[in-house]
């Protein structure tokens, strides 16, 4: 009899979805509670799937948060897998360390919540023996290694390891708990059930090493999250892995190639064609449209970009579960400009651009758009440096308006 199990991570809980596409109060509605909703798709899932156990590997909500509504919202949830007798095991992560509802909430019979000391879990399944180990944050830094603290695996019976880590380090995570993939391959494990990470990852060999990702992408850097691990432990000890879709809203990159276009109704129709495709993938889409090619009608995008944005938003508006929250133009250098819009490009590159006044008055802007966002590190580190790429897309744009593109 096989065991089954679904394997997730980074719920977030109620965490603020971070995209300026919630500037429009109607998608803002819908994503308000996108990761309530991942949370009971989860749940849902498990129950349909009639799995074994749930295995949850940290951050169950984020950093200071304290509404204990969003604790009663998760016990509520769990409690359904409690009726229906099926386990779930639970590490504290470095969000969950920093979270004072962490501490107050009481969790259904079926869950076990593994402390700050390395545990083992015992289940019996049939002629099987599951031994399931985990070890929680005890404070939101962890710089060293946790491996070195887990149990070693139990003999003769399936060793399941839950942890929070960074592995080697991943761009856009700080570094917590950094372990070598290697080391956890040569454990003496059978799956490690990874979370921090929120970007999905499988890594085959002598141990199956899973990073879940995160269940409800919160932004257009999340576009790779949105799905849990389910897991099929055969009885000679094969496992088999399947990813299973659990969020409400999409965070998408949308590419549409402009190349030769020289009508305005036309990219309109090139547009709709491309939302229309990433819709039929995406339960409820939030497109980055990105226009890339080198099209007469730069001068005009680059002049009119707030109106093509407006436009392609427009035609969102027109499909179902669709909404465009950036327009980004990587159209190259199309045309050049001439004459005196030629002299003032070369003043602004060859004189005030190497000034030490606009040095200066480029960092005093940096800075205070910086103090000016919300205070989440991973955001704000965005901002330690002005991208030069911005500085050509500003210049670009002016001259666009002026009568011609850089």
């Amino acid at each position: 009899m096989a065991f089954r199990f679904i394997h997730t991570a980074d719920l977030h809980l109620d965490s603020p979805l971070r995209s300026l596409a919630l500037r429009d109060p109607d998608l803002a509605g819908l994503v308000g509670g996108a990761t309530r909703l991942a949370l009971r798709n989860i749940i849902d899932l498990c129950l349909s799937e009639r799995v074994d156990a749930l295995l949850i590997a940290g951050d169950l909500y984020d950093g200071s948060q304290t509404s204990m509504k969003t604790a009663r919202f998760l016990a509520s949830e769990l409690a359904r897998l409690n009726e229906a007798g099926i386990r779930a095991f639970i590490i504290r992560g470095n969000h969950d360390a920093e979270s004072r509802i962490t501490r107050e909430l009481t969790l259904p019979p079926c869950v076990h919540l593994f402390d700050g000391r390395a545990g083992v879990e015992l289940m019996e399944h049939g002629p099987q023996r599951i031994a399931l180990h985990g070890l929680s944050f005890r404070e939101p830094k962890a710089p060293e290694s946790l491996l070195p603290k887990y149990r070693p695996p139990v003999e003769d019976a399936v060793n399941i390891g839950l942890m929070h880590t960074s592995l080697n380090g991943a761009a856009g995570h700080d570094p917590y708990a950094p372990c070598a993939l290697s080391d956890l391959q040569a454990s003496g494990f059978d799956y490690w059930a990874l979370g921090h990470i929120h970007k999905r990852a499988v890594y085959q060999g002598a141990a199956c090493v899973v990073m879940a990702g995160i269940p409800q992408g919160r932004d257009i850097g999340e576009a790779d999250g949105g799905s849990v691990t389910l897991v099929t432990l055969g009885d000679g000890g094969a496992l088999h892995l399947e990813e299973r879709s659990v969020a409400l809203a999409s965070f998408c990159p949308v590419t549409v190639d402009v190349t030769g276009l020289d009508d305005w109704n036309g990219l309109l129709a090139t547009m709709r064609t491309a939302l229309e495709h990433a819709n039929r993938r995406a339960p409820h889409l939030v497109a980055r449209l990105r226009l890339t090619g080198a099209t007469p009608l730069a001068q005009r995008l680059l002049r009119d970009q707030d109106l093509a944005l407006a436009e392609a938003q427009e035609l969102a508006r027109g499909m179902d579960r669709t909404w465009v929250g950036k327009l980004v133009l990587d159209l190259g250098n199309t045309t050049s400009v001439t004459g005196e819009l030629a002299q003032l490009a070369a003043l602004i590159d060859d004189g005030f651009r190497q000034s030490d006044s606009f040095t200066t008055a480029l960092e005093e802007m940096r800075a205070t758009l910086q103090a000016a966002l919300p205070p989440d590190p991973a955001l704000r580190a965005q901002f330690d440096h002005m991208d030069p790429a911005m500085i050509d897309d500003g210049l670009a744009q002016v001259l666009a308006r002026l009568g011609g593109t850089r």
